[in-house]
């Protein structure tokens, strides 16, 4: 029996999973923060290792077991980290052969039907990447934010909410209930304030916020509202760029989503349907209800040549749960 190993490393946890090649569980680890950006390679490295050894233990393996490997990795945005993410990735010493991608792309691999398409990434901040169907030519949008023009995860969702606020302060745009929460939210005294903290950095209102601009939007204000289908036309916009980029756009295929910011349903749903359906007609819009690490451990077996059939893929979702 051959074994394969997956990890997803996040900027808060990595997720490591074992399998055969049918697909079944066998092991699984959690360890911390595995993004070169917050935790140097050091840590990324300490992150992987951990998690490798626990998944290891579970599975009553050692790591000459393993026949493929897949990483996901948060902070490699850049071809000019290809060379020093390897170097890391081989001081685990694995004597398989591995393949690493963005944290990104396993969510696609393990969300869509087939394997390809486009993936969009909603929640402290945004991404969005695509695959081919060989799993050759790759799409992309920067994955830097407001500092790039891109959103909209709840970072950039509430920087533009608090440019509203501001416009609804000296009356360059409509009054807006939002005003009331976020003062709520950072206890503020009044709007000004409100302004005053937010611009010296006294009052932090970031991603976590989110959620108020949605629950506003359910009472009926105006501004809210378009604050949530500006994000929805932002996510299909960048959608779109990366599906002109692979060429996708007379094709079927599927759009995964992925992140805390679709919990908002189809007051962002449905605008970035829209915006990717007047490009793309065919595309299927479908969420991710599996741990991204399943795409990782496919990225592997890919990497040791397996086929990756449906029935593996189905015995990957399957079986998870029973060893996480």
């Amino acid at each position: 029996m051959k074994y394969f190993l997956g990890a997803d490393l996040g900027a808060t946890k990595t997720h490591t999973l074992i399998v055969d090649e049918t697909g079944t569980a066998v092991g699984f680890g959690e360890s911390g923060p595995g993004n070169h950006e917050t935790v140097d390679y050091d840590g990324m490295f300490n992150a992987m290792h951990i998690g490798m050894e626990r998944a290891l233990q579970v599975a009553g393996l050692t790591k000459d077991d393993i026949a493929g490997a897949g990483f996901g990795v948060a902070g490699f945005d850049w071809s000019s980290e290809y060379e020093i993410t390897a170097q890391t990735i081989e001081r685990l010493e694995l004597k398989s052969p591995y393949r690493f991608v963005n944290d990104s792309v396993p969510g696609l691999v393990a969300g869509s039907e087939e394997g390809w398409g486009v993936v969009v990434v909603s929640g402290t901040g945004s991404n969005c990447r695509g695959w081919d169907r060989a799993h050759e030519q790759e799409g992309r949008v920067t994955g830097h934010g407001v500092l790039m023009g891109e959103g909209a995860g709840g970072t950039e969702l509430m920087h533009r909410c608090m440019q509203r606020g501001g416009y609804s302060w000296t009356q360059r745009g409509p009054k807006t209930k939002l005003a009331d929460a976020l003062i709520k939210y950072t206890n503020a005294r009044d709007i000004e304030d409100l302004l005053r903290g937010y611009t010296t950095d006294e009052y932090q209102v970031g991603a976590d916020a989110a959620r108020l601009v949605f629950r506003v939007a359910e009472q009926g204000d105006p501004v809210a509202r378009d604050l949530i289908r500006w994000a929805g036309v932002e996510l299909g916009e960048m959608a779109n760029a990366v599906i002109r980029q692979l060429d996708f756009q007379s094709l079927e295929f599927d759009v995964v989503m992925t992140g805390s910011m679709f919990e908002g349903g189809p007051a962002l749903v449905e605008p970035m349907r829209e915006t990717i359906h007047s490009f793309a007609p065919k595309a299927r819009l479908i969420r991710l209800n599996v741990p991204p690490v399943i795409g990782a451990v496919v990225l592997g077996m890919e990497a040791a040549g397996l086929d990756v059939t449906k029935a593996i893929r189905a015995r990957l979702k399957e079986s998870i749960e029973a060893v996480r």
